[in-house]
């Protein structure tokens, strides 16, 4: 082929060969510029793969339907491939390299005919940063295309860095026929390599995201003794310019994304607190010269979850996502902007569904279920710099340094409001005994209880008993290791309502964690870990009774008893290969338990 804009011949060899497996029409080079993304919009608006929304009150903003099969990551078509089975874990579906191409390539052959093949090369981080890794995705998809754009740095300035290092991730997606009995997300690390075919689906085709910056960037870090983690990062300003870095892990769905860009609630407000966000889903973190960890965003936007966004729960992505935003899978207004569950405003009238189906409230399917405007996993992708709280730091290629990481889940009962480790090892067991809620984010059933480890489950490109060797590991090289936290802002009484109000107020239980890792106030000392003082929580303007507080920061014997039991029968899936540390720290709290209260 000719016509190549790049001298890389690793890349035009790749390039040439997928070509000749899938077959397109045509290739197209994605430069990055505002000019071809214009050409893309106009071309997705007319083949109706997107709908143009009002120009005067969402400017630059579409919307997408995916197939109603396809709304979500398909967890049990993901597969890890590496030559050895133990190498995978427990914690992924596995599969050998040589089967997953036998059994992908019949699907690729000829799946672009009559398409384009669009060539994405993409950085994930700064580019020419310590921190960044590069990829090149090939796909058939402009809606991918489009949401890449927003995702990472794209086009010609990256085709100069591959030039420069030689080394990027092979990422290959096709729709194909959209087929589920067809759909594969294959992640082969030992060749730094990404297949994913039959699919529309944002967290299986933006091959940047999850797939890269996760799954194969977590089995890279390890061996490269840095940390590629599934966390938000945010700055917390105070009024005298002092800005400290928190990294933080919840799975989806509870709450990563408003805390990332939280706006002090109204009784803080005259302590002059200012948020920066430097990322809401994925952190990479390496141990720096001075001895502790530094932290960067690799992505440059969000892919938000739509149900739920509003101005009490996150007023600064209400505002992210006012311009250049694709919208999926939410509900179409008569005047062309969009709504879904939980959004501001009156509930429209009528609408279409994210199927494309004639919509008005309380409208019931057959088995007199009510139909839902938006799907439950209904999504937004919006460029970071959008959103008013963006950090002045996205772009420094060294990162920010991480003076806390906080681990968090949905859990009715047992975890308290907050508490802190007493160390980094038991800081990692607390990590990888985190539990949470199902959420319409994952395949399952809602409302079971999971464990997901530091929120790296579905994302770990190894096996799981290594990545906690390697947190213990990281803990070891630095000087100033960050304090680790646990948090659970969904604590319910027994009527089952929320007993912490969240949103914002969360901003309270941060200036505690924060005044931990400064030594400025003292803790009490529990066998799960030390929790604050009610006294040292600012409640400045909130009315929460003491009951409630009570409650919140209890330690119920019988509940964590009751907990490890889940713990051992998790531990005991990775056989000897569980780090003996772990074992140390489910004994020595068992201990603890046994005495407490007595």
């Amino acid at each position: 082929m000719e016509n190549f804009p790049t001298t890389n011949k690793k890349l035009i060899d790749w390039v040439n060969k997928m070509n000749k497996l899938c077959g397109p029409e045509r290739i197209v080079w994605i430069d990055g510029s505002e000019e071809q993304k214009l050409t893309l919009e106009k071309e997705c608006v007319v083949s109706g793969e997107l709908l143009r929304l009002n120009k005067d009150k969402l400017p630059g903003c579409f919307l997408h339907r995916t197939t109603q099969d396809d709304v979500s990551r398909t967890e049990h078509l993901t597969f890890i491939c590496t030559k050895k089975k133990r190498d995978a874990g427990p914690n992924n579906n596995w599969m050998s390299p040589d089967k997953a191409y036998r059994k992908a390539r019949p699907i690729f052959k000829g799946a672009m005919a009559g398409r384009t093949m669009y060539v994405i090369p993409f950085s994930m981080g700064p580019v020419g940063s310590p921190f960044s890794k590069i990829g090149v995705e090939l796909t058939d998809s402009r809606y991918v295309v489009l949401n890449m754009l927003i995702m990472a740095h794209c086009g010609e300035a990256v085709l100069r860095q591959i030039e420069k290092e030689d080394d990027f991730t092979k990422c290959l997606h096709s729709k194909a026929q959209l087929d589920i009995n067809k759909r594969l997300i294959l992640h082969f690390p030992e060749d730094n390599t990404i297949w994913s075919v039959g699919s529309g689906y944002g967290g299986n085709v933006l091959l940047g995201k999850k797939c890269l910056s996760l799954r194969i960037a977590s089995y890279v870090a390890r061996k490269e003794k840095w940390m590629a983690e599934h966390m938000l990062i945010m700055g917390i300003e105070e009024p005298n310019g002092h800005v400290e870095y928190i990294a933080a892990a919840f799975p989806s769905a509870c709450g990563k994304t408003n805390l990332a860009m939280l706006v002090p609630p109204e009784g803080l407000k005259q302590k002059g607190y200012r948020i920066w966000t430097v990322g809401d889903d994925i952190s990479w973190m390496r141990v720096d010269s001075d001895g502790s960890l530094w932290a960067v965003n690799p992505e440059t936007g969000f892919f938000g979850v739509a149900p739920g966004t509003n101005s009490k729960s996150n007023p600064n992505m209400v505002e992210a996502i006012k311009g250049n935003t694709i919208y999926t899978n939410v509900l179409l207004k008569p005047d062309n902007t969009v709504w879904w569950e939980g959004a501001d405003g009156e509930v429209p009238n009528q609408g279409i569904d994210w199927k494309g189906n004639p919509w008005k409230p309380n409208l019931k399917d057959m088995q007199g279920m009510i139909i839902k405007g938006a799907h439950a996993n209904a999504r937004f992708t919006a460029p970071i710099v959008n959103c008013p709280s963006a950090s002045f730091r996205l772009e420094q290629h060294h990162g920010v340094p991480i003076s806390a990481i906080i681990f968090g889940g949905r859990r009715e009962h047992v975890a308290p409001l907050v508490y802190e480790s007493f160390s980094w090892q038991h800081g990692v067991f607390v990590g990888a005994t985190m539990g949470s809620e199902l959420t319409a984010a994952q395949v399952g059933k809602i409302g079971q209880v999971r464990r997901d480890p530091m929120a790296m489950l579905p994302f770990c490109g190894y096996n799981m008993a290594d990545y906690f060797k390697h947190w213990l590991n990281m803990g070891k090289l630095m000087a100033k290791p960050p304090k680790i936290f646990h948090v659970n802002w969904f604590k319910t009484d027994e009527h089952g309502k929320f007993l912490w109000p969240g949103f914002c107020e969360n901003l309270r239980i941060l200036e505690w964690i924060l005044d931990r890792c400064n030594n400025k106030v003292n803790a009490m000392e529990t066998p799960i870990g030390y929790l604050p003082y009610p006294f040292d929580i600012d409640m400045t303007g909130l009315s929460l009774t003491e009951a409630a507080l009570e409650k919140l920061l209890k330690v119920e014997r019988l509940e964590w008893l009751e907990e490890l039991k889940g713990v051992n029968k998790f531990f005991s899936d990775f056989k000897k290969d569980l780090p003996k540390e772990l074992w140390e720290e489910y004994k020595a709290l068992m201990e603890r338990l046994k005495k407490y209260g007595k």
